[in-house]
């Protein structure tokens, strides 16, 4: 086929041209026809269901997703598997995902010889760590689409609504055997024992712990939260694994700036590597990738300018490098990092003017 057609196809669907969508998937079914069948029959199964106004989604012989009876609102956002480069984590955090996603391949192994295989994890830790990375690369390691729970239409202000969309949520999960993500699940699953609370909150606790219970071993269902310490009690052991996933440590660190800036990092010294990864230890997995984008935005910016100098630069930035003292355990830390490093290359790498970085050194 050729590749002319996905940047058109891109930009209509961008453009919400959905009648050009239309037109360029039907070019693209037809010119796929001799080349790949399956994929062609696909596109052509997708065409027909938005020609007949139904559900794209029908073409992967999935029903829609339920929504609330009042509002109308879709009770979940439903995502295909898509291909997700493998999680940088502790060794044992992602031993036990990788255990998980063999025991999911071996489960009619497990059901001939009367064991319950796990078929859900409760994934803790703080904003940024990787808790939705890690569900939707479980989504494509599984190959199963991935529901995540919309809140803002499933929690209703009506007496029992929100238990009741809940409650349909769990039996499209069960119906169609697919990833349930419960994001932020401490919205629906805190401690009964709060007074503040409403009735009607307790009530949804009860009943996320009945759905829970009853969810078939053919579905996978992944809680996140960042305040495991407002969790009922009860939820934790509705889970069969509850993984903290910490902030990155050295090694995850330096795994995350080589994925991150690739081919760049051949031209970053041990000594800029070095302040980098010590200089980021209070940083998330998602900060230390938004940094890295920020580098390579910096570089693309000012070709004139070192690669060293732009990671150090956005560095200080993104780091918030503004105080003496920070100023000064940069310069401190270049300096050790390489004792053959001049003030001038200083002063180049970080922008500090050259009798400022004299003046921080011999301090």
């Amino acid at each position: 086929m050729n590749n002319e057609y996905i940047p058109k196809l891109i930009r209509a669907a961008l453009n919400n041209d959905k009648k050009s969508v239309e037109a360029i998937g039907l070019m693209i079914g037809r010119k796929l026809k001799k080349e790949d069948p399956d994929i062609a029959n696909e596109v052509m199964k997708i065409l027909a269901c938005t020609k007949s106004g139904t559900d794209v989604m029908r073409s992967l012989d999935m029903a829609p997703v339920p929504v609330d009876r009042e509002t109308r609102g879709r009770l979940a956002k439903l995502e295909e598997p898509i291909n997700v480069l493998d999680p940088i984590l502790p060794k044992d955090v992602l031993d036990d995902l990788l255990q998980f996603i063999k025991e999911r391949s071996l489960i009619d192994k497990f059901l001939e010889e009367d064991v319950v295989p796990s078929n859900s994890i409760l994934l803790h830790g703080k904003p940024g760590v990787g808790k939705t990375y890690i569900a939707r690369w479980l989504s494509y390691k599984l190959n199963m689409p991935m529901v995540t729970l919309d809140l803002a239409n499933s929690i209703s202000s009506y007496l029992g609504r929100s238990g009741q969309n809940i409650k349909n949520i769990f039996q499209y999960t069960k119906e169609q055997e697919i990833l349930l993500f419960l994001d932020e699940i401490d919205a629906i699953a805190k401690k009964r024992d709060d007074a503040t609370d409403l009735g009607e909150l307790k009530r949804l606790v009860n009943v996320l712990l009945k759905e829970l219970e009853d969810c078939p071993v053919s579905c996978v269902v992944i809680g996140a939260t960042n305040h495991p310490e407002l969790l009922d009690k009860a939820i934790w052991r509705r889970f069969d694994r509850n993984l903290e996933i910490p902030e990155p440590g050295m090694r995850e660190r330096e795994l995350l700036f080589a994925r991150g800036l690739d081919k760049r990092m051949d031209e970053i010294s041990e000594g800029c590597k070095k302040v980098l990864l010590e200089g980021t230890v209070q940083m998330s997995a998602a900060d230390v990738c938004k940094m890295c984008e920020h580098i390579k935005r910096r570089i693309i910016l000012y070709p004139d300018k070192s690669v060293e100098a732009c990671v150090i630069r956005e560095f200080c930035s993104y780091t918030e490098v503004k105080t003496k003292e920070q100023k000064i355990e940069v310069c401190k830390l270049l300096k050790q990092s390489d004792k053959k490093m001049t003030l001038k290359r200083i002063s180049e790498i970080t922008g500090i003017p050259l009798s400022s970085v004299d003046r921080y050194l011999k301090g």
